[in-house]
């Protein structure tokens, strides 16, 4: 079997489980080199054959699991964070598929997720946003003229914009046009790596604070108010808010009515289960 396994954004902690362990049984591994830690190596067995694709094609990278697959071996294609975003797996899957042989995905951390967990924030916050936009700034690869930044900023949703570290001037200056100057901004660079790097300002000082740091790449860009300190609390912990697995309680301490059958409560799934949390 062939498996697309995301390495997570850096720490070799951060595999999952399952990824680890696909590493342990490889017969051969394809590692994005430029990117991906090289201490997760380290889990190979000691006879596994090992390709950076830093310096390899498409068709390379399809001609070493095919070989693979036609031997019987176990190949494990290990992209960093999730191969979902940015990972150009679509093109590998597809020809594979076209060749009738089977794989699995593996899902990872993405380093989005790793840059919250660093900065301590939630990207979702009420009262503040609900909606996280995951996008990149155009340069030598395209984005569809919908999803350019000015279109997606006027949103002034919480914005992580990935592989623009090289273009920060440029991107703060297209932010500034939908966003406040003085909205919260970070920049992340190799979140949970040991030689990560945060820098927090504004949208109108942090590009000269990451060039002041050093950082040109390999960073992710944050912005939006999330970074803040205002937000509402959480109606799913209000003792007066009543879900499908506690009763709200009324002022003095009593329980109060929860929801019966055929009754939307709010903030629940139609499955009785809580919406977030």
């Amino acid at each position: 079997m062939i498996y697309f396994v995301g390495a997570g954004p850096g720490d070799p902690r951060l595999i999952t489980v399952k990824g680890k362990e696909l590493l342990e049984q490889a017969d051969v591994v394809v590692y994005a080199g430029s990117l991906v830690n090289p201490q997760l190596l380290e889990w190979c067995p000691s006879q596994a054959r090992i390709f950076n694709s830093a310096s390899m094609c498409l068709e390379e990278i399809v001609g070493v699991l095919e070989a693979a697959h036609r031997a019987g071996e176990t190949a494990v294609r290990l992209h960093t964070g999730d191969p979902s975003l940015y990972g150009a797996v679509r093109e590998q899957m597809d020809a594979l598929d076209r060749e009738g042989i089977p794989y699995q995905v593996v899902p990872g951390v993405s380093s989005f997720l790793a840059a919250a967990a660093s900065l301590r924030k939630e990207y979702t916050l009420p009262g503040v946003t609900q909606t996280v936009i995951l996008t990149r700034l155009e340069g030598r690869t395209a984005v569809p003229e919908r999803e350019e930044i000015r279109s997606l900023a006027a949103h002034q949703a919480t914005m992580a914009v990935f592989l623009s570290a090289g273009q920060i001037e440029r991107l703060c200056a297209l932010l500034m046009e939908e966003y406040p100057p003085d909205t919260p901004a970070a920049v992340v660079y190799k979140a949970s790596w040991q030689d990560e790097k945060i820098v927090r300002g504004t949208l109108r000082d942090i590009a000269g604070k990451a060039r002041e740091a050093g950082i040109h790449r390999t960073a992710l860009i944050l912005a939006g108010d999330f970074l803040g300190d205002s937000y509402e609390l959480s109606r799913l912990y209000d003792r007066s808010f009543s879900h499908g697995y506690r009763r709200a309680q009324e002022p003095g301490g009593t329980e109060g009515h929860v929801g019966g059958p055929g009754e939307e409560t709010p903030g629940c799934r139609e499955d009785g289960g809580m919406a977030h949390g």
